[in-house]
């Protein structure tokens, strides 16, 4: 099957894999979707990263739940094959009020909105999680 847009494909699997309570998916490997699971295992929405899977072209992600509940409660896709959106460093802004999380694709690498004012860049708005 082909997908026109990988990066909705991934938070579209992990958020329908986190509503109907699994342990574990699979997606697609590619380097990108790597480096943005990552940056999800870093800030607690996954809690493991399975790199051993890059050989046989799947990316494994151990969802994480909190007291019963999804950590993963909302995506949000910016940034879109049809529609490219960027934003400044001064742009850059807090989601749900600091509960959530923006998703940025910068000089730096993929990186979060919080880490992007730290460096001080910006760059392609991919997604909010919260």
């Amino acid at each position: 099957m082909m997908v026109t847009d990988p990066i909705s494909d991934f938070l579209v699997r992990l958020q329908n894999a986190s509503m109907a309570r699994k342990e574990r998916v699979s997606i697609p490997f590619s380097q990108m979707k790597h480096s943005i699971a990552e940056v999800l295992a870093r800030e607690g929405y996954v809690s493991d990263v399975d790199s051993k899977s890059k050989a046989n072209g799947v990316l494994t992600l151990s969802l994480v739940y909190k007291d019963g509940r999804p950590a993963i409660q909302g995506v949000k896709r910016i940034s879109k094959p049809s529609r490219r959106m960027y934003m400044g460093v001064r742009d850059v802004r807090p989601v749900k009020r600091g509960h959530g999380l923006l998703v940025l694709s910068t000089p730096a690498g993929i990186v979060t909105g919080k880490e992007a004012r730290i460096k001080r860049v910006g760059g392609e708005v991919l997604f909010e999680i919260w």
